[in-house]
């Protein structure tokens, strides 16, 4: 840029020279133009640094808007982490209210106590939650479950007082046993006893309240085989075996009570909704702990004596097929072995094929398999009293008796061997 300027100076200072000091002829064409076309690229010079220029600064501008921009996203994005984690820190300590087995409405279940037993060295009461009580807890349950026996009395006692709340009974106190549902110390004699709710000994079907030797309630203080202490729990009385609905409804005045009661009737479920939060599924080895043992029905009166006419007949019709055998024509003999042979049978397996199912029913009915029992003692004298029926009538007309034909006609036959 600056030798273009140095030569448009000297030239034009030169030629403006001569055009004053000249002779005074006007500057001819050509060097006019030779001036003009110095100046234009001059100007173009001038005007691509200006660009060039310009183009640096926008870079520049571009640049830090660019900075500006990863910086604000940065921020944004950072915001956004913080409220996301923020989101999952609070859904996580709310994980039971929106959980996937979150359970809202509670007024279409029903929850039956089964038992209590010790599992895992820890008093539970094992029970199942059904999501149709309409149906009585005959339907299929959605599980079964245990529970701490202690936080199974809390629902109940809650249940209780929310039933007396809904009822008007304003003065309702809980019972004083419900003091154990916590390990509580107690002291004897200067010596120091804890006690909380659990299982009674000798019955799955109760609970008691046990001693325990350490303030936690987990060492059980055992004498003469029983940890139970002597409390009154006649008070609670928690419905083993009794399908009990998850929300009690109670008669009340519409006009006292407000839009929302009922709305808020069906989510409140104390026992259930406890027990529901702070359950663990019961496998297959919990769910047998503590079943009692079937007793399998034996055979009665009328049963022994039924049995016994149905034996002696069916022993009645093989006496009388044997006597029957023995007056048999050699001619009958010898079409039935040819029947038992085209069979692919001998006698020998037809006996023994006998004599199995005699000893079958026999064990069957030492088991008292009544059913299975009576049908093969049945088809057994059946069968009997089928087969000495052909032989009586082969019997009586080989030995030429009358025989009614089936057009109504007499056929005599003659004795023939």
């Amino acid at each position: 840029q600056f030798r273009w300027d140095q030569h448009f100076r000297h030239i034009t200072t030169s030629h403006y020279s001569t055009f004053v000091d000249g002779s005074g002829i006007i500057m001819n064409i050509r060097q006019f133009l030779t001036l003009l076309l110095l100046l234009l690229l001059s100007i173009a010079v001038r005007s691509n640094d200006d660009d060039a220029a310009d183009d640096d600064a926008a870079a520049n501008d571009d640049a830090a808007a660019a900075d500006d921009y990863a910086n604000d996203d940065a921020n944004d994005d950072a915001a956004v982490a913080d409220d996301y984690f923020a989101d999952d820190a609070y859904e996580a300590e709310n994980q039971y209210d929106n959980g996937d087995d979150y359970i809202k409405y509670w007024s279409d279940y029903a929850i039956l106590p089964k038992r209590c037993i010790v599992y895992n060295n820890i008093d539970v009461i094992v029970f199942s939650v059904f999501d149709h009580s309409y149906k009585q807890c005959s339907d299929e349950p959605i599980g079964t479950y245990i529970v701490p026996v202690s936080v199974f009395v809390a629902g109940w006692t809650d249940e209780m007082a929310q039933k007396n709340a809904d009822e008007g009974i304003d003065d309702y106190v809980a019972p004083d046993a419900a003091e154990y549902v916590a390990c509580s110390q107690k002291v004897v004699n200067n010596v120091e006893y804890y006690l909380q709710v659990g299982c009674a000994d000798g019955t799955t079907q109760a609970i008691g309240v046990n001693i325990y030797s350490d303030n936690t309630c987990e060492t059980r203080d055992v004498e003469h085989g029983s940890d139970d202490a002597n409390v009154d729990l006649s008070e609670i009385q928690i419905p083993f075996k009794q399908c009990t609905a998850c929300v009690n409804w109670v008669d009340v005045n519409d006009d006292a009570v407000d839009d929302q009661f009922y709305e808020n009737k069906k989510q409140v479920a104390p026992l259930c909704s406890k027990a529901w939060q702070y359950r663990e599924d019961c496998d297959r080895k919990c769910q047998r702990t503590g079943l009692e043992a079937r007793q399998k029905e034996g055979w009665n009166t009328s049963d022994k004596i039924l049995l016994a006419i149905l034996a002696l007949f069916g022993f009645g019709m093989l006496v009388f097929i044997l006597h029957k055998r023995r007056q048999m024509s050699n001619k009958d003999a010898l079409l039935e072995q040819a029947a038992m042979s085209a069979a692919g049978l001998q006698q020998a397996h037809v006996i023994g094929i006998f004599v199995l199912i005699v000893i079958v029913i026999t064990v069957f009915a030492l088991l008292g398999l009544k059913n299975i029992t009576w049908a093969l003692l049945l088809i057994m004298n059946t069968v009997l009293f089928g087969y000495l029926m052909k032989l009586t009538i082969d019997s009586g007309v080989s030995t030429g008796e009358t025989i009614i034909g089936p057009d109504g006609t007499v056929i005599r036959r003659a004795d023939s061997d």
